[in-house]
C-alpha cells in the first residue's frame, strides 16, 4: 500500500504565529484556553492543519493577511537578553527594537553581555533554516582577551576541543594586536554553542572582557550603530538561501 499523504496545509499555531499574534507555542496555549475558532467551531488541540480556505479567529477576530518573509541586520547592544520575556526582569532585545517590525524572531541567540550582528526575521522557518548547522555558515566575532596569549596558543583550537565532555569544532582564531596582556582577536566558527568561545578561550587560560559577532555568513554588521536595525533586501538573502520567490512579490520589488 502507498504510503498515506501528508494532511494539507500547515498547523494552526504555526498560522497563528505567521499572522504576528504570538509565537507557536503561545498559541498553542491560546488553543488550550478555548480562544481560537476555526470555521466558527472552538478548536480543542493544536494537531489540527489549516488550509488558505479555513476561517481562523483568535478572540473572536480573523487572523490579518500573513506578511511575506523579511530579514533585518540588528547591531545588539551589551546587557540585552535575546529572549521575549527574561524571568530576572532584565531587558530584552524585542522590548528594545522598533515597533513597526511587528513581531520578529532571533536567527540564533547573542548572549547578554555580547554585542554585535543579531539577525531576525518575521518568519520562524527562515529563522530555523539559518540556524542549522548543515548551512555551512560561518560566524565571525572580534574578541579582547585578558592574559598571556600567542598565535601558536589560539592555533591549537583549529582543530578543535572537549571541555567537560562537550566536544567544539574546528575555530579560527588570528591574533590581531597585543599590548601587554590585553589582546584583540578575530575568531570564526562554524556552530555557535552557547557561550562556545568564552569557554575555550578559559581553557586557554584567557577571560573574554568584550565580545562582537560582526559576521553570521554572508551577512555583515558593517557600520550598522549600535542599537539600530536595517533591512536586508529580499532578493539579496533569498539567493544566499538559494529560495525561489514567493507566491507574494518581493517587497523591494
Amino acid at each position: 500500500m502507498p504510503p498515506p499523504s501528508a494532511p494539507a496545509g500547515d498547523r494552526i499555531a504555526k498560522v497563528i504565529a505567521r499572522a504576528g499574534i504570538c509565537s507557536r507555542r503561545d498559541a498553542e496555549k491560546l488553543i488550550l484556553e478555548g480562544r481560537v475558532k476555526l470555521d466558527g467551531v472552538v478548536v480543542k488541540s493544536p494537531a489540527v492543519n489549516v488550509t488558505a480556505n479555513n476561517v481562523v479567529q483568535v478572540d473572536e477576530k480573523p487572523l490579518a493577511e500573513p506578511e511575506g518573509a523579511r530579514l533585518w541586520r540588528y547591531h545588539k547592544p551589551n546587557g540585552l537578553v535575546t529572549t521575549h520575556k527574561d524571568e530576572k526582569g532584565r531587558a530584552t532585545v524585542f522590548a528594545n527594537v522598533p515597533k513597526h517590525l511587528g513581531r520578529v524572531v532571533s536567527v540564533g541567540r547573542l548572549d547578554f553581555n555580547t554585542e554585535g550582528l543579531l539577525l531576525l526575521t518575521n518568519d520562524g522557518d527562515i529563522a530555523r533554516r539559518m540556524e542549522l548547522p548543515a548551512s555551512g555558515w560561518t560566524r565571525v566575532y572580534r574578541v579582547r582577551l585578558f592574559g598571556k596569549v600567542t598565535q601558536a596558543d589560539l592555533d591549537k583550537l583549529a582543530s578543535g576541543i572537549t571541555i567537560d565532555g562537550v566536544k567544539y569544532g574546528p575555530i579560527v582564531a588570528d591574533l590581531e594586536r597585543s599590548k601587554g596582556l590585553h589582546s584583540w582577536a578575530t575568531v570564526s566558527l562554524k556552530e555557535g554553542k552557547n557561550r562556545e568561545i568564552k569557554r575555550v578561550m578559559e581553557r586557554l587560560g584567557l577571560k573574554v572582557s568584550r565580545l562582537i559577532r560582526t559576521a553570521y555568513g554572508p551577512f555583515q554588521l558593517g557600520q550598522l550603530p549600535e542599537g539600530q536595525v536595517e533591512e536586508i533586501p529580499a532578493r539579496l538573502w533569498r539567493e544566499k538561501l538559494g529560495i525561489g520567490r514567493k507566491k507574494r512579490a518581493d517587497r523591494d520589488e
